[in-house]
């Protein structure tokens, strides 16, 4: 035990040790991968992974990989000791921080793509980003071999694409998909929402209020996408947003639609004073 309180392992063999001596007690592993500065959404996956595993593993690792051009690596925020304080208050089994310069080899040469569904929504603007999401998760799954991996429905894309991914390559291991956790405001818990002054974070709650309203028109028998669209701009606009991008689409295959049904998701990505966050609604 360190000074945490909570075990750490930061190399891929001992991890590997790890999980061949829990497997022969039978225990059900689940997993939560982050990439730190933890914040409530984190929390609940741990939580919901401390429910229904018998041991839990939450490994932290800000995956080079997944930044595209243009994007500061280095301004990604980072509290390590804070992440241990708030994994050790929830009696995580394991944490797992793999060394920086051992995930990648110098000459790594292998890529994960998922393809049709990588390149739609955030993909548009963000090249090669979930290339990067998909390849570190399989290297994770690879290394701790889980039974089952928590994830929130924030990243709607990315879980989508890395189900797929799990499917198409047969892997032992299922998501269990976890809801988006907000603030008291709506805002969507992320890490970047550190990165917005007090103005522009008031502005920002505009993202859940377009969405909120895109489900009214919905209920309130306008099912036009177009339509939909058109008013969520205004509002989010109005508070000084620059959208990426607003889309209606089917939510198995992340094909765009015309009409919006039952069961069917909005989701957009959009700019307060240069930071990106996203968001997205079950209608």
């Amino acid at each position: 035990m360190n000074k945490h309180g909570v075990p750490i392992i930061d190399n891929k063999a001992e991890m590997r040790e790890l999980i061949s001596h829990i497997r022969k007690n039978n225990n059900i592993i689940g997993f939560v991968p982050t990439m730190g500065y933890l914040h409530k959404g984190h929390l609940s996956l741990v939580q919901k992974a401390k429910e229904i595993s018998d041991i839990v593993i939450v490994s932290i690792y800000v995956n080079p990989a997944q930044f595209s051009q243009g994007e500061d690596l280095s301004r990604y925020p980072r509290n390590i000791d804070h992440d241990l304080t708030l994994l050790k208050n929830l009696h995580t089994d394991y944490v797992f921080i793999p060394q920086e310069d051992k995930m990648y080899d110098p000459d790594h040469k292998t890529w994960v793509h998922v393809t049709e569904l990588e390149d739609k929504l955030c993909g548009k603007s963000r090249k090669d980003h979930f290339r990067g999401v998909a390849t570190i998760v399989l290297k994770l799954l690879n290394i701790v071999s889980t039974d089952l991996m928590f994830m929130g429905e924030k990243d709607y894309q990315q879980v989508v694409i890395l189900e797929k991914m799990i499917s198409d390559l047969d892997l032992p291991v299922k998501i269990i998909r976890c809801p988006t956790i907000r603030e008291e405001d709506g805002l969507a818990m992320s890490s970047r929402n550190s990165y917005l002054s007090p103005e522009i974070r008031i502005n920002a709650t505009s993202l859940y209020q377009s969405l909120n309203h895109a489900k009214d028109m919905f209920h309130k028998g306008i099912p036009e996408v177009k339509e939909v669209i058109r008013e969520m701009r205004i509002i989010i606009e109005s508070k000084g947003g620059k959208i990426d991008y607003i889309e209606a689409f089917d939510s198995k295959i992340l094909q765009q639609i015309d009409h919006l049904s039952k069961g069917s998701r909005i989701a957009l990505a959009v700019f307060f004073d240069g930071i990106r966050l996203i968001d997205n609604i079950e209608i």
